[in-house]
């Protein structure tokens, strides 16, 4: 598998355009809160960018959204 195809993968099938539809988005804000938290505890996760080394996301933005999993699997 290519660095592309391993990227897109790491992606899942949530989209950046995504955080402008408020259907994609999780209702309970609680499970985005805790998922950010999963995040600043792993050493994958960039605190200066807030992003995630496997997947470039940034993830105070895809933990928001109901569809979007770790690529590490931890949520």
């Amino acid at each position: 598998m290519s660095k592309w195809e391993k990227w897109k993968e790491a992606q899942g099938n949530t989209r950046p355009w995504h955080m402008f539809d408020p259907s994609k988005k999780v209702e309970d804000i609680k499970i985005a809160e805790d998922r950010l938290s999963i995040c600043k505890d792993c050493p994958e996760f960039i605190h200066l960018t807030s992003q995630c080394k496997k997947c470039l996301c940034v993830m105070t933005l895809k933990t928001q959204l109901q569809e979007a999993k770790c690529p590490l699997g931890k949520w």
